[in-house]
């Protein structure tokens, strides 16, 4: 999808990496609703990983319809969808490494899971000089192919081409805003699972004027983090979703991402039937010294 618009200014807000956060969300839109925006832009991974998917699901949704939000998918939107394939695996190692991604499926529901298909991967706008902003999940090389720190100038020009005046990107959960040649490429951070050891939530703020052209901002917030944590508790998410649940209670708590270490570690080993799940995520919560943060909310 691509808007052109000609309008003599343009503020676009991109937020991104919910992950059924529904206090973070709350206070996000509600950020969002007082800069009063031409678009809206949710950038994928509205849902799993997280407790609160059906809530924070229908309030995008119902802002798509009411407000013309416009809602991209992201990798774990996929995630969620292979529970919609009669030839998943349903047991053995596989499916539990999906253990909550079925159990937010289940949260929403088949019929939201539809929703979740019909999503478009990415959205653009080119201003009335010509210049796009392009707003993907994360790269054109596909939802799981991110742009980190590290990622090298010839990597990159592979992840943004063509090379639009400004690339909005997220996944990592790590802000990050990096110039290219002629593109600015602007990582948005999450609005509700932030892995770059600060707890605020971000979202970005893009405006282009006939005189500046286009400028960036992304903007941290806090928000009820206690309310966060016990809705892990209240809708059964810790209890329910899998040995992979206490340490996306650690994730939120230290705003570090813990289970792509975990697979670093131990997914071919427990994939290989040489440790259980449930042993090599203690193993690495003890390794890793985050114990503490596995307490109960």
């Amino acid at each position: 999808k691509c808007e052109v618009a000609d309008k003599l200014r343009m503020k676009i807000a991109v937020l991104s990496d919910i992950h059924g956060n529904w206090p973070a969300l709350q206070v996000v839109a509600a950020d969002i609703e007082q800069w009063r925006p031409d678009f809206v832009v949710v950038n994928g991974d509205t849902v799993n990983r997280g407790p609160s998917n059906l809530a924070c699901l229908e309030f995008v949704l119902r802002q798509q319809r009411e407000a013309g939000w416009v809602v991209l998918r992201g990798n774990h939107e996929d995630y969620v969808l292979v529970s919609t394939n009669p030839e998943a695996a349903q047991s053995g190692p596989h499916f539990e490494l999906r253990s909550f991604s079925e159990w937010t499926y289940n949260q929403i529901g088949a019929d939201h899971a539809h929703d979740l298909a019909a999503m478009p991967d990415r959205f653009g706008i080119r201003a009335a000089d010509g210049t796009m902003l392009m707003v993907m999940h994360a790269s054109v090389l596909g939802n799981r192919v991110g742009i980190y720190p590290l990622t090298t100038a010839e990597e990159l020009r592979c992840r943004i081409a063509p090379g639009p005046a400004v690339f909005v990107t997220s996944h990592t959960h790590r802000v990050l805003t990096r110039q290219l040649d002629n593109t600015l490429v602007v990582n948005i951070g999450s609005a509700g699972l932030p892995f770059d050891e600060d707890v605020l939530v971000s979202y970005g703020r893009f405006t282009w004027t006939t005189t500046v052209g286009w400028q960036a901002d992304v903007r941290r917030l806090d928000y009820d983090r206690a309310q966060a944590e016990r809705e892990m508790v209240t809708t059964g998410f810790l209890d329910e979703a899998g040995p992979f649940a206490p340490l996306i209670l650690a994730e939120l708590r230290i705003a570090q991402g813990l289970i792509g270490r975990w697979a670093h570690s131990y997914q071919e080993p427990f994939l290989q039937g040489e440790i259980s799940l449930v042993e090599s995520v203690n193993r690495f919560v003890d390794e890793g010294g985050y114990r503490p943060y596995l307490r109960r909310p």
